[in-house]
């Protein structure tokens, strides 16, 4: 009890300050250190790991899709910036620029690369001549800069990682067919392999990307009942292939202006994971992503200490190479229970514990981190009940998270039982919008929530819009957001 409680005081309860109890969990799982920059962060190895599992599961599925990968410089011209108006708009307020190298002023400032469609766009210009240069379809996995005011590990910061993914269509049903197809694999993707359960559906035009003509998203929520946009895909129409002037020779050999798409996900599905699983005695990971699905600890006297490790390796060896990732915690200087508590706080699924008794018995004790459950298994069935188990582990982790969302998801009729509703609780809401900019800048004003999409299949159809009670448009999620 004594190992227990030290460990778990040096996390904060989420009902007491959630914020604080995130941090104190990247801190406590050594996930992050903070660099000499402000705001951006070093990812230590097991923080990466889970990048590492995300990016190979990602990039198998783009793959599967006729994608492949490229690298583009991460310093792009100013003048690219000033082609598309809306975008430089939308980014300009964070982006870092380089003014002077090699002791001598530039002759044009470059701009660290925010988001890479300028620069895409510049190449495509000069790729694609034909239509059967169509479609090119082309991701990339980099680092961007945005600066940005206010920050938080892995959830915003201004140095991250992630996936764009940038291609050029013949027509507009092409190019909105492979918007929706990229924002179908986001959602399986975030559902199935990090068992976060997500909404999806189309932005407003406020909260669009900047260039785009529409943009979608899938929007998870966390135990605080904030919303983090897990994924997005934008379909850009014409805009930046006539600004950058991508034009290709179709069938009838005239010239015709290309359609095109981007979409891309981050190092932000890190703190979504830690902020949906997580519980007030550390992480929880789900099974697919975990860098170790289960830790095995020998237990037990000094004297039987050598035959049980001996058992402990060989079962181990049964694991490896079942493609389980497995490791096995021998130390001899710290106690079992400070083992378990250890394991507990980061996250990993399975613990296996065995002991001198279970050698005899030919068993051994299998614990879930999420329920907590213990079940004694056959020594001979290892590789199998594992295997059983991590999956029932991930579908009860997407369904408990799940549960949560349901719990805190409410519908309404004005801004005034919205703002009843946030005074009280927390949680995404439901309401009808008129489709104004005006009544969706109050909601904001009024309440600090802002639209986080507009869901393909919501719970109800609203017929008036929450502010001005005219007829609505659309079916509007509204959330507090990160």
């Amino acid at each position: 009890m004594a190992d227990e409680k030290q460990f778990v005081k040096e996390i904060t309860p989420q009902s007491e300050d959630f914020s604080k109890w995130y941090l104190d969990v990247i801190k406590k799982a050594d996930l992050m250190s903070y660099s000499p920059v402000r705001g951006c962060i070093v990812f230590k190895p097991d923080s990466y790991e889970i990048w590492e599992n995300i990016q190979r599961e990602l990039d198998k599925r783009f793959k599967e899709t006729g994608h492949r990968n490229a690298y583009f410089p991460l310093f792009i011209p100013e003048s690219f910036f000033q082609k598309e108006k809306d975008h430089i708009e939308g980014f300009n307020p964070e982006l870092p620029w380089v003014t002077e190298a090699a002791g001598e002023k530039l002759e044009e400032r470059l701009a660290i690369r925010p988001t890479s469609e300028t620069m895409f766009g510049h190449m495509y210009a000069e790729w694609i001549n034909s239509y059967r240069d169509l479609p090119l379809l082309i991701n990339q996995w980099a680092n961007v800069v945005r600066w940005e005011k206010r920050t938080l590990p892995f959830i915003r910061t201004s140095e991250f990682l992630w996936q764009e993914g940038h291609t050029a269509h013949e027509d507009e049903a092409d190019a909105r067919k492979e918007t929706m197809q990229m924002l179908e694999i986001y959602r399986d993707f975030v559902e199935d392999f990090l068992a976060i359960p997500v909404i999806v559906g189309q932005k407003t035009p406020s909260e669009r990307f900047a260039g785009a003509v529409d943009t979608y998203s899938i929007e998870a929520m966390m135990k605080d009942g904030k919303a983090v946009q897990a994924g997005t895909s934008h379909y850009l129409g014409t805009k930046f292939a006539v600004a950058f002037d991508i034009k290709y020779l179709d069938r009838e050999n005239t010239h015709q202006f290309v359609h095109t798409t981007s979409w891309g996900s981050s190092t932000r599905l890190i703190g979504a994971l830690i902020m949906v699983h997580g519980d007030d005695r550390g992480l929880v990971i789900p099974p697919k992503v975990a860098p170790t699905q289960v830790v095995m600890i020998p237990i037990g006297p000094p004297k039987s200490r050598e035959p049980v490790l001996a058992k402990t390796n060989e079962l181990y060896t049964l694991l490896k190479q079942a493609g389980i990732r497995v490791k096995v915690d021998d130390r001899a200087d710290v106690t079992p229970g400070w083992k378990f508590n250890e394991y507990e706080m980061r996250g990993i699924p399975l613990r296996i514990e065995l002991g001198p008794r279970d050698m005899e018995n030919g068993q051994m004790v299998l614990v879930s981190r999420v329920s907590g459950e213990k079940r004694i298994i056959k020594q001979e069935n290892l590789v199998q009940e594992v295997e059983q188990i991590l999956a029932e582990i991930q579908t009860e982790m997407f369904e408990k998270a799940k549960q949560f969302r349901e719990d805190n998801f409410t519908s309404v009729d004005s801004l005034d039982g919205m703002k009843q509703y946030l005074e009280k609780k927390r949680g995404f809401i439901l309401a009808g919008w008129c489709g104004s900019a005006a009544c969706e800048a109050e909601v904001k004003e009024e309440t600090g929530a802002t639209s986080r999409n507009i869901p393909f299949s919501p719970a109800e159809h609203k017929t008036h819009c929450l502010v001005c009670e005219e007829p609505a448009l659309h079916t509007v999620v509204f959330g507090r957001s990160y």
